[in-house]
C-alpha cells in the first residue's frame, strides 16, 4: 500500500545502496533527475546505518517491520531510563516508558510515517541532559531536524531548552541547541528553499489536516487527523500533575503541563483563532501543513506525569497500573495490519540488466502525492535516475516538469519532454489507472506505441516499455 512508510524505506535503503556502490551515501541521486541536482538523504544519514544489515539479511518488507518494533522498544527504553534519572522507581519509569511507547498517536505515526519511530529522540535528549552527557544530548536532538522533522523540532529545542533551565543545566543544553539549529538551517537550505513549498502552505491546506476538540478522546480518526492520547492514561496524568505541585515541584510540573497542552492546542490549526498569529511569529511553522506534528512532545509529558502518579501507588498496584496503561493504549488503536509486498517484481528485474537511461512511472503525480511513494518501492528493485520522485519539499524545477509530464497519463505527448528528459524506459502500473485514470490506459498504452516504445516485461499490474537510443 502506499503511504510515506515506502518513502522512508526508500531513504533508509539508499543509505546503505550507495555505501555499497563506494558512492556519495548522503545523497539521492535518481530522484528529479535530471532537473535537480542528487539531492541530501539526511534521513538516511541519521537511521541508514541501523537499517542496512536489517536489509541485508531480512529484505525490505521485514527490515521494515523489525526496524519499527525496535523504535518502539527505544522510545520505552529511552523514557523509562530519563524517568528513572529523575528518581522515580522503577515500576513507575517503566509505566512511562510504555504510556510513551504505546501512545496511540505516536503508534499511529509509526504505522506510516517517520515522525514516530524518530520521536524515540526526545527522551533520549532529555536523558542525556540530565545525566550530564552533553554530547549524546546534542546528537539526539540535531537528529530530529536532520530525519526531515523539522516542525517537531522546533518544539523539541523549545522543551530542551525549558527543561534545562528547570533542572538548572543551562550550560549543558548550549552544545544540543547549536546542533539542532545548525541541523535545522542546513535543511531549510538544501531541502526546503527552492521547493515549490518554500514560503508555506496555505491556511486552506493546514485546514485539512487541522483536528477538532472530539479528535483527543476518538479512536475512529484517520490519517493525520488522528490525535488520540488515551483515555485512563491523560487521567493518571492529571493526577501525577496535582501530585507534584502536592510536592512542591512547580518549576517541573508547570513544564510537563505546558509541553501537553501546548503540543494539543497547536494540533487543532485552523480551528484555533491564534493559530494564524503563531505561523507568522513562530519561524519555519508556516511551511508544515500539519499541525499535529508536535504531539509527540505532548505524548512524553503525558507518559511522564502518569509516571508520576504511579510512582505514589502502593508497591502492590503499581504492575496492575503498569497492566492498565498497556491495555488502555494498545485497545485505543489497530493501525498494523499484513498487506501484500512485491518486492521482487519480474518486469523490474527485467530493467536492471537494461542498457542506461532514465525511467518514468505512468501514471504521473504531482510530487507531494504519496502515491508516488509506491514507485520508490519498486525502484528499489532497478535503481534508475527518474524525472520523478515522491517529496513534500520537491524542487520547483521538478513540479513543474511533473506537471509538463501529466498529459501522457492520457495519451497526449508534447513538446517533446520525454526525449528531452532522456527518458528511455516507462513503467505502466494498470492498478492505479484502474482507480485513478480507467479511461486513460488503452490511450496511454497506444500513445507509447506510436513513439516508438516496444514492451520489455510484464508481471502483475506493472508493464515496463523501452524505446530504441
Amino acid at each position: 500500500m502506499p503511504g510515506d512508510h515506502l518513502q522512508t524505506g526508500w531513504n533508509l535503503w539508499l543509505f546503505g545502496h550507495q555505501l555499497e556502490h563506494g558512492r556519495a551515501f548522503w545523497l539521492d541521486p535518481y530522484s528529479f533527475r535530471p532537473e535537480s541536482k542528487p539531492r541530501p538523504n539526511f534521513q538516511g544519514l541519521v537511521l541508514g546505518l541501523p537499517y542496512w544489515p536489517l536489509f541485508v539479511v531480512f529484505g525490505a518488507v521485514l527490515a521494515w517491520n523489525i526496524f519499527t518494533l525496535l523504535t518502539f522498544v527505544g522510545a520505552g527504553g529511552a523514557t523509562c531510563a530519563w524517568l528513572r534519572s529523575l528518581g522515580l522507581p522503577r515500576g513507575a519509569a517503566l509505566a512511562g516508558g510504555l504510556a510513551f511507547a504505546l501512545a496511540p498517536y505516536r503508534v499511529a505515526q509509526s504505522a506510516g510515517h517517520l515522525l514516530g519511530p524518530i520521536s524515540f529522540f526526545l527522551p533520549l535528549s532529555l536523558l542525556g541532559l540530565q545525566v550530564g552527557q552533553p554530547l549524546l544530548a546534542g546528537a539526539a536532538l540535531a537528529a530530529i531536524p536532520l530525519s526531515g522533522q523539522v516542525h517537531l523540532a522546533l518544539g523539541a529545542v523549545a522543551l530542551f531548552v525549558a527543561y534545562a533551565f528547570v533542572r538548572r543545566r543551562p550550560w549543558h543544553a548550549l552544545p544540543g541547541v547549536v546542533a539542532a539549529v545548525v541541523a535545522g538551517e542546513l535543511v531549510q537550505r538544501t531541502v526546503i528553499r527552492g521547493s515549490a513549498h518554500e514560503h508555506g502552505r496555505s491556511l486552506e491546506e493546514v485546514g485539512k489536516y487541522s483536528a477538532h476538540w472530539s479528535d483527543f478522546v476518538s479512536r475512529h480518526g484517520r490519517g493525520e487527523t488522528f490525535v488520540l492520547l488515551g483515555w485512563l492514561t491523560p487521567l493518571l496524568a492529571l493526577a501525577g500533575l496535582v501530585l507534584l505541585v502536592l510536592a512542591s515541584r512547580y518549576a517541573l510540573a508547570a513544564l510537563l503541563a505546558l509541553a501537553a497542552a501546548i503540543p494539543i492546542l497547536l494540533a487543532l490549526g485552523t480551528n484555533l483563532p491564534t493559530y494564524e498569529f503563531a505561523r507568522r511569529v513562530i519561524p519555519h511553522l508556516k511551511v508544515s501543513r500539519v499541525p499535529e506534528r508536535l504531539l509527540p512532545i505532548a505524548c512524553l509529558a503525558v507518559a511522564a506525569l502518569a509516571a508520576f502518579a504511579v510512582a505514589r501507588a502502593w508497591p502492590v498496584l503499581v504492575p496492575l497500573a503498569v497492566a492498565l496503561v498497556a491495555v488502555d493504549l494498545h485497545a485505543q488503536v489497530h493501525v498494523f495490519g499484513a498487506a501484500a509486498a512485491n518486492q521482487h517484481n519480474a518486469a523490474y528485474a527485467a530493467l536492471r540488466a537494461q542498457p542506461p537511461g532514465r525511467l518514468l512511472d505512468l501514471p504521473v503525480f504531482l510530487p507531494d502525492v504519496g502515491l508516488n511513494s509506491m514507485y520508490l518501492a519498486y525502484d528499489m528493485q532497478a535503481a534508475r535516475e527518474r524525472p520523478t520522485g515522491y517529496s513534500t519539499t520537491a524542487p520547483k524545477a521538478a513540479d513543474a516538469t511533473a506537471r509538463r509530464l501529466r498529459p501522457l497519463n492520457c495519451g497526449e505527448w508534447r513538446d517533446g519532454t520525454v526525449a528531452r528528459l532522456g527518458i528511455r524506459y516507462v513503467a505502466v502500473h494498470q492498478g492505479f489507472f484502474a482507480a485513478f485514470r480507467p479511461a486513460c490506459l488503452l490511450p496511454a498504452l497506444t500513445a507509447l506505441r506510436a513513439h516508438g516504445f516496444r514492451p520489455l516485461a510484464a508481471d502483475g499490474d506493472v508493464r515496463i516499455f523501452t524505446r530504441a537510443p
